[in-house]
């Protein structure tokens, strides 16, 4: 028994100072953050935060390859604040815009990555208010591609996040066919059908978009507005 309690204790010593050598390695000392803009106009790419553009990133020096994610905001911003220092393969996936290059970054303290990249779509001149008992917008589409639009929508929520995964009303429409950017599309949703969801008196955020038909690509935006019902 004598060796037993003598045994014991030194080996709960050994896995102590295991376990501190364990938590003794260091922490992520970087921060990533950028914005994607249009390689054009150079303002942000509205995105949706669910299901939306992500930006794949591996970082060198191991075998593995292992890709990490990391998710763009709905005002076309992204941010990393618990990223190590090293050299990183960068690029941006499944998004609202012509696939992008692979970009090779070396990545230490505070450091700013912005994405140049071309939009399907850019949802001009939208225009959305409260006219009498229905919420209407009115906007253009400028196709930078050849593929077909394939519908346009006008989504409501509470949340300025709001986007086709994230609305609790919307108005859209099919439309299959590349559009006249001098036309002018109105998509309308009426506040008495949706009174159980648009309540009146209270606030709530209203987007327009449009979806090109190509492969993985998400919906363009125009920003979020605010009304008062």
């Amino acid at each position: 028994m004598k060796k037993i309690k003598i045994y014991i204790p030194a080996l709960l010593l050994v896995l102590a100072l295991n376990a501190c050598k364990i938590d003794n390695y260091p922490a992520p000392d970087a921060q990533l953050h950028g914005t994607f803009l249009d390689i054009d106009t150079n303002e942000p790419v509205e995105q949706d935060i669910i299901r939306g553009s992500t930006i794949e990133f591996i970082e060198h020096g191991y075998a593995s390859q292992t890709k990490q994610v990391m998710i763009v905001k709905n005002d076309g911003t992204y941010r990393n604040d618990l990223i190590f220092s090293n050299t990183y393969t960068i690029t941006p996936v499944r998004g609202n815009f012509v696939p992008a290059e692979p970009q090779e970054v070396d990545v230490k303290g505070e450091t700013q990555l912005d994405f140049k990249v071309q939009p399907y779509i850019r949802v001009k001149d939208a225009k959305i208010e409260k006219v009498g008992s229905k919420v209407v917008a009115t906007f253009k589409l400028q196709q930078t591609v050849i593929n077909n639009v394939k519908k346009i929508g006008l989504y409501a929520h509470p949340e300025p996040a709001v986007g086709e995964p994230m609305r609790t009303v919307l108005a859209d429409q099919e439309i299959n066919a590349v559009t006249d950017p001098n036309k002018i599309y109105t998509l309308e949703i009426d506040l008495p059908s949706n009174s159980s969801n648009l309540k009146a008196g209270s606030q709530y955020f209203f987007r327009v978009g449009a979806l090109i038909d190509a492969p993985e690509s998400k919906f363009n935006y125009a920003k979020a507005v605010r009304l008062t019902l």
